[in-house]
């Protein structure tokens, strides 16, 4: 193979297929040769007839036509050639011995693509034929780029046009006649273009023209257009101006685009992300940005704006008990009266609304559905919160109204919350948030009201929630310790136990429990705190059983919505092996509220933690609604009263008679009973007296971390100082709990 030929099937990885057609047997046999040893696949055929039939069933790359052949003769052969399909673009080779003007015209009328005299330069041949073929080839790729423009320019449905300048009309492409709903046959004209164009916008797009024309400018519009078949599209238009090589203006070439389906879907998605699915109202984006334009304007003509957040009271009972459907149904019918009570505006608005001191402002003015029951109305000018707060009443007096949801007749009320720019919030942040409380505020002062931000109860609220961030991370950081305060039985004197109280040390200081107690319950926090809780008194007992031999047990306050693990039994065995110690060192304390509020999936697990050997003790008894019958069956072992009563002990005959009662039926049960909140001797002495013999409260010790316990224990048995019964002839006191090491 030559260096030529190898060059040659380099740019080409297969050898081209060439039919060599020729009645010269000697000619035909050196030719192929010649092509072969270049890289040609030659197939040889002596007659135009054979060669026809050769190609009725395979397409070679190329043809090489003798001219002159007995029969069908190259230019016959090269014309049936051309009727056949799939032949239309072959490139032909016509080989001649003459070089006459006639008989080259002729193989071109014929439709050779080529014609080469016959001649022993081989290579010469061999250069022409590959010339034919990367010219087949560029012509097959535009044609076929063609295509996929023309394919896609009909799936955007778009098209092409020109217009010169002192030439004419406007020339479409056939994709671009398209786009006007008329056939490649047809015209149109700028003037017929003009009147298509919808009537209110003819002007103004005659003015732009004008105006692209005289600067030589670009051309980008949107129009909206009539077709013939009376349908209406929004057609977009591009043009670039070209100039000449003196800069002068000689025409436009440009673009046109059927793009009423994306301007619909824009204005749909548009919709969508400003306005509430359900019921229409703009959603928060679209109030949102309104309040923005509407405070803007309230610094610039210095009045008031407002934002009423309306929150529906009870409209879960509605979905629980109607459906989501009727709930559905009653949005959209307090959507409705919401609207009534405003100048509502549908309208969406999005670029700024900024023309002087004029109040178009005014038109920001809407209701609006933050999700679920709320909604937010935007009042853009108040003179003052009087009149925020009037408005607010007459969408609380709307509200009140019957409605019908699924034939059904319903009453629905609302909570209100109002903010005043600037009174409430320089922003519209600061004002949803501060409604937002404000209305929370109208829902925990019984609902049905509207109520006036207060900044008070923010600056409460940002405590809160700093207090609650910080108490997510107590644990990690190991700021919760327990306190301990010691039970006394106050005929020994003696340390018959300690109730164990959590207190969260945070940057140095105590946290109150009643400040972040209700908090960790409203947040989740109580169960794992609780958790804790155990497993630190079950290491402290141990830690105390082997300094001074405490054998006596630390309660520890679990909450009910603890029980709700169905695993809590296992943790609290869990908890106990590992630390080592018995499970009578711990007693579990639940209040009789808590164990009242779901009895039934309380008490199962009371039975598997008194079988496991823990001890179960009622708190603040007395202050619920206990079922006598059901104390009965609980696995409990004591009962506590609750400090309400013991603090008027000695001073209301009526505590001495409720306590003597709580004493009376736990005897009757076989239960101990023990007085908290125990601060005065007198208090010790009626507890006494009614035969309550533990004590617990400030009289003898507050509650301590446990080094103080342990410094406790100590100097009150070297001294001896804990008050006694002794003017009741009580026996006399003896050592406490074990001795100290």
């Amino acid at each position: 193979m030559t260096a030529e030929s190898a060059l040659f099937m380099e740019e080409d990885q297969e050898q081209p297929r060439v039919l060599l057609v020729d009645d010269d047997e000697v000619n035909l046999l050196l030719t192929s040769i010649a092509l072969r040893d270049r890289g040609f696949a030659i197939t040889e055929s002596s007659s135009g007839e054979q060669a026809l039939q050769m190609m009725s069933d395979w397409l070679p790359d190329v043809v090489v036509l003798d001219a002159v052949m007995p029969g069908l003769d190259g230019f016959a052969t090269c014309q049936e050639l051309r009727q056949m399909p799939g032949y239309e673009s072959v490139p032909v080779l016509m080989l001649t011995g003459l070089d006459d003007e006639a008989s080259i015209t002729r193989a071109y009328e014929a439709g050779a693509t080529d014609f080469f005299v016959k001649s022993t330069q081989w290579s010469l041949l061999a250069g022409r034929l590959r010339y034919l073929l990367r010219a087949s080839r560029t012509r097959h790729e535009l044609e076929r780029s063609k295509a996929k423009l023309a394919r896609a320019q009909d799936l955007a449905r778009m098209g092409s046009f020109d217009w010169r300048k002192g030439q004419g009309d406007l020339a479409f492409s056939v994709e671009g006649l398209r786009v006007f709903g008329l056939g490649a046959n047809d015209a149109l004209g700028l003037r017929h273009l003009l009147r298509m164009v919808q009537v209110e916008e003819r002007q103004g797009f005659i003015r732009i023209l004008h105006e692209v024309l005289d600067h030589g400018t670009i051309l980008c519009n949107d129009i909206q257009v009539g077709l013939a078949d009376g349908r209406r599209r929004i057609l977009h238009i591009e043009a670039e101006p070209e100039f000449n090589e003196l800069a002068n203006l000689i025409g436009y070439t440009g673009i046109v685009q059927d793009v009423t389906d994306r301007r619909v879907a824009e204005d749909k998605i548009k919709h969508l992300a400003n306005f509430d699915t359900l019921t229409g109202l703009p959603n928060r984006r679209q109030i949102f940005w309104r309040s923005e334009r509407a405070i803007e304007h309230a610094k610039r003509l210095n009045h008031g704006v407002a934002l009423l957040q309306v929150g529906l009271d009870r409209f879960k009972i509605i979905n629980e008990n109607l459906g989501h459907h009727a709930g559905d149904e009653l949005l959209i019918e307090v959507s409705r009266r919401l609207r009534n009570c405003v100048r509502h505006s549908e309208q969406v608005l999005e670029s700024s609304v900024d023309l002087g001191g004029q109040r178009v402002h005014r038109t920001l003015e809407a209701v609006g559905r933050l999700g679920a029951d709320e909604f937010v109305v935007l009042l853009p000018e108040v003179a003052n919160e009087r009149e925020a707060m009037e408005t607010a009443r007459v969408i609380l007096d709307a509200l009140r109204e019957p409605m019908m949801v699924s034939g059904q007749e319903c009453f629905i009320t609302a909570s209100v919350g109002v903010a005043v720019f600037p009174s409430h919030g320089l922003n519209v942040a600061d004002l949803l948030r501060n409604a937002d409380v404000a209305m929370d505020l109208a829902k925990s002062q019984g609902r049905n009201t509207a109520q006036l931000h207060d900044p008070q109860l923010a600056s409460k609220g940002r405590v809160r929630l700093d207090l609650d961030t910080a108490l997510h991370k107590a644990l990690e950081r190991n700021e919760l310790v327990l306190h301990y305060q010691p039970k006394i039985d106050v005929r020994t004197n003696r340390m018959v136990g300690a109730e164990a109280l959590m207190r969260w040390q945070r940057n140095g200081t105590l946290v109150p429990p009643g400040d972040f107690i209700p908090l960790a319950e409203a947040t989740g926090l109580i169960n794992q705190m609780s958790l804790w809780a155990i497993d630190e008194a079950a290491r402290q007992a141990d830690e105390w059983q082997k300094k001074f031999g405490f054998d006596a047990s630390i309660a520890v306050n679990l909450p009910s919505r603890l029980f709700e693990q169905d695993d809590l039994v296992e943790k609290i065995e869990a908890i106990l092996l590992a630390r080592g110690v018995s499970p009578r060192a711990i007693e579990l304390e639940i209040t009789e509220t808590g164990l009242m509020k779901d009895l039934q999936g309380v008490v199962p697990s009371l039975h598997r933690l008194n079988q496991l050997g823990t001890e179960i003790s009622i708190d603040d008894f007395g202050t619920g609604y206990s079922s006598l019958a059901y104390l009965t069956t609980l696995p409990i072992s004591e009962l506590k009263i609750d400090r309400s009563f013991v603090r008027d002990l000695g001073d209301t005959p009526q505590s001495s008679a409720v306590v003597s009662a709580i004493i009376a039926l736990a005897r009757a049960l076989g239960l101990r009973v023990i007085a908290e909140g125990v601060e005065k001797a007198s208090q010790m002495e009626v507890l006494y007296n009614l035969g309550c013999h533990i004590c617990q409260g400030f009289l003898y010790a507050r509650p301590m971390p446990p080094a103080d316990v342990e410094r406790w224990l100590q100097d009150t048995q070297s001294t001896q100082s804990l008050p006694r019964i002794g003017a009741l002839g009580g026996e006399p006191p003896t050592q406490l709990v074990g001795t100290l090491r």
